[in-house]
């Protein structure tokens, strides 16, 4: 499964950030082979739509999980039109927000923050 975890770092070792759109990086991983890519969010200091930018970027990525903090209206609309699930991770480890995903100890975001909520960190 390939999926997406919002990041404060550009390792797997970096804490998960808590924001979608506005993330500092992403790392895309597949679940099977433990193979990934960091790649720094251009969305994250854009005036506006970072959610939407930042969902269509994973989308064309190919992701099918995303894990991550907080979601915004405009992002969520992106993410579920794409049919990617989205799980509220921990402020931990990439590696280890991954390793509870696999356990199943996550649990599915269905509900959004206010708009511009990432903003404010």
């Amino acid at each position: 499964m390939k999926l997406c975890i919002s990041s404060k770092g550009d390792s797997m070792d970096s804490k998960m950030d808590p924001r979608f759109g506005r993330a500092e990086y992403f790392a895309i991983a597949d679940t099977e082979t433990m193979e990934y890519e960091i790649v720094k969010n251009s969305a994250a200091t854009s005036g506006g739509g970072a959610g939407i930018t930042s969902g269509q970027f994973i989308t064309d990525k190919g992701v099918e999980v995303l894990i991550t903090g907080n979601v915004g209206p405009n992002a969520m609309d992106v993410l579920k039109a794409a049919k990617i699930e989205i799980y509220k991770g921990e402020d931990i480890s990439l590696k280890e927000n991954i390793e509870k995903l696999k356990g199943g100890l996550l649990k599915k975001i269905s509900t959004t923050v206010s708009p511009h909520h990432g903003m404010n960190k």
